[in-house]
């Protein structure tokens, strides 16, 4: 008789059962999160074969991933080089630059500090629509056609692609609670308070069971990390001072940041044994989500 299987591997079962039934799965995502995640930081490129390693333990099923690399290189997201009977694929410039702007927010340590000063950018005449995604990307929340307002951070995080709009600087000591209908508080909450819920069983489990494999351990990284940008990439990132006192995004960070630092050694030696080369940055590695 087999021996039953062990509570942290239904657990993993279950987060991939649930991926595959939140309806159709955008494979190339999956996989930039896998890039982005950790290949670049071991100098971006990767051999097909391990990339089909990663998502046939998510139940993704080659020809998917085939499909999804293809559109990624049509799409300009990454490059493919053959040699010899095998192919490999980097991020390109594109993905790279992408990924780059969101690392930040996805490994940061906590809420961003504030200073208490606003940052208000109005885009040029018949712009705006040009300047929505950029601005949304920078944590700005849309306030009117063309009007946009960010919480001046103690690190700026708007960048030279704003340089057609008219920034104005500013500061006041009343936040009213009308503020919090300018982004989808609620919705962004329950999502986070989702995840708690999907994954506060196996950061449970592995404070005394290890995932059996270093490939389960680099498929349930993969998977937090995916789960996590989700949410964390739409939430505007901010100051603790204007969130609701009950806000669930710094337990969520927590418990995230807990999960993968438990499933960074083994996933990191499965990362040795496919013969990526070496993390560039060790250090800065070693302090994702502050630890």
């Amino acid at each position: 008789m087999d021996a039953p299987t062990e509570p942290v591997e239904t657990t993993l079962s279950e987060l991939i059962d649930r991926l595959h039934r939140r309806g159709r799965l955008r494979v190339w995502s999956l996989v930039i999160t896998l890039f982005g995640d950790a290949i670049v930081p071991r100098g971006g490129e990767a051999p097909l074969a391990s990339l089909q390693d990663v998502m046939a333990r998510l139940g993704i099923e080659a020809g998917a991933l085939r499909t999804a690399m293809s559109r990624l290189a049509s799409d300009g997201w990454v490059v493919r080089e053959r040699r010899g009977r095998n192919s490999f694929f980097s991020l390109d410039k594109h993905g790279q630059h992408a990924f780059d702007l969101a690392t930040r927010r996805i490994y940061a340590a906590g809420a961003p500090g504030w200073d208490g000063s606003w940052t208000v950018a109005i885009a040029p005449p018949g712009g705006h629509r040009a300047h929505d995604e950029a601005l949304k990307d920078s944590g700005f929340l849309k306030i009117a056609e063309g009007v946009y307002l960010l919480p001046r951070t103690l690190e700026p995080n708007y960048d030279a692609t704003l340089a057609d709009t008219l920034i104005i600087h500013g500061s006041s000591a009343e936040h009213p609670q009308m503020l919090r209908s300018l982004w989808p508080s609620d919705e962004i909450a329950n999502a986070y308070a989702g995840l708690i819920a999907d994954y506060a069983p196996l950061a449970a489990q592995l404070a005394s069971t290890p995932l059996p494999t270093p490939i389960d351990a680099m498929a349930a990284r993969t998977l937090l990390i995916h789960d996590w940008r989700r949410i964390v990439l739409r939430d505007p990132g901010l100051p603790i001072a204007l969130l609701p006192q009950d806000w669930p995004g710094e337990h969520a960070r927590k418990l995230v940041g807990g999960i993968y630092a438990s499933l960074s050694g083994p996933s990191e030696a499965w990362l040795d044994g496919t013969g990526l080369p070496p993390l560039i940055d060790a250090d800065a590695f070693k302090h994702r989500f502050g630890a």
